[in-house]
């Protein structure tokens, strides 16, 4: 069903209200902010590669608080095990029967910090949870709620003792992207507040306006010629001489999902190919594993992506049936 005019710009002021009430703890990273929130809407997860203090664990929180959602945080370490992120059966003794008792991902934002720092073992109990929002524990399929967002995180400059992310796992991420550090003026703010009690954010709406945004944004149109672009951009990452592996249809798939939210939160009941501009080199770059050669010569994969949306002309075609 194409989502009408009216039902976009409630979609929009909605956005925009929630985005206004996050960035309350994350202050001066609105872009990034509304990048995490279009991809919870959509129904992705994010992976954030960023230095430790840069507001992490508050942005989910603040996503959490929100909502009036439940979120849970997991410190992954190398002795951490699945049943530490799933959940376990344990038998009761007095009841005479096993008893499930549910893990941390069970939450509607469970923030990952240092993902990199579990073991591939404990890495991989995401992959279900991740794509098809249900664990399954000694065969029982349990579902984690709706909405649901992994929040990821891993440091780039310490590597040591850390285990990287397998493509497969990568390839789970509807986005990357850092927070970074505040400007002069954030900062400022921040520093004025220390010592002050935090405030707890009011909550704006509940879950279920976000599974409700969430239908909202698959009825925006996307143009075949829009449909085409995606294809042409994914197509090009997997012949791009640089490129060992390129783009996934999975990949494909999260960027037409984006656009589509990125449309309905600009108030409009269209996709463009700038909607898919915007969001290529999140979407796209982390899933690239790039040739020996290329990576030793510094080539990255956001560099790769930057060149290939220069190499393949958009559409002039705006996006309107």
């Amino acid at each position: 069903m194409t989502i009408a005019p009216e039902q976009a710009a409630w979609f929009a002021e909605t956005f925009s209200l929630i985005a206004d009430n996050i960035e309350q703890a994350v202050l001066g990273k609105r872009h990034v902010v509304e990048l995490v929130l279009a991809t919870a809407v959509s129904g992705g997860h994010v992976l954030l590669e960023d230095a430790p203090g840069t507001g992490k664990t508050a942005l989910a929180r603040a996503i959490a608080e929100t909502i009036h959602g439940t979120s849970s945080r997991i410190q992954f370490t190398p002795d951490l095990l699945p049943g530490d992120v799933t959940g376990i059966t344990v038998y009761d003794q007095k009841a005479g029967r096993f008893e499930f008792h549910a893990g941390p991902v069970f939450a509607n934002i469970v923030l990952a910090d240092e993902i990199n720092r579990a073991s591939p073992k404990t890495q991989s109990s995401l992959l279900e949870v991740m794509e098809e929002g249900n664990v399954t524990i000694d065969g029982v399929t349990r579902p984690v709620g709706n909405p649901f967002l992994v929040i990821a995180t891993q440091n780039p400059i310490e590597q040591a003792g850390t285990y990287r992310l397998p493509e497969a796992q990568l390839d789970r991420f509807s986005i990357k992207t850092s927070i970074g550090y505040p400007d002069e003026a954030a900062t400022m703010r921040i520093l004025q507040a220390v010592g002050a009690p935090k405030p707890k954010l009011e909550a704006i709406v509940g879950t279920d306006t976000i599974v409700a945004m969430t239908e909202l944004s698959r009825g925006v149109y996307v143009n075949p010629l829009v449909s085409d672009y995606i294809m042409r951009l994914v197509d090009a990452t997997r012949r791009a001489s640089e490129v060992r592996l390129g783009v996934s249809v999975r990949g494909a798939i999260a960027l037409s999902r984006l656009a589509m939210t990125w449309a309905a939160a600009a108030g409009r009941t269209f996709a463009t190919p700038d909607d898919v501009r915007a969001l290529a080199v999140g979407a796209l770059a982390h899933r690239l594993v790039l040739e020996p050669e290329a990576e030793f010569d510094g080539v990255t994969a956001v560099a790769v992506i930057n060149q290939i949306l220069l190499d393949v002309p958009a559409p002039r075609e705006n996006g309107v049936a």
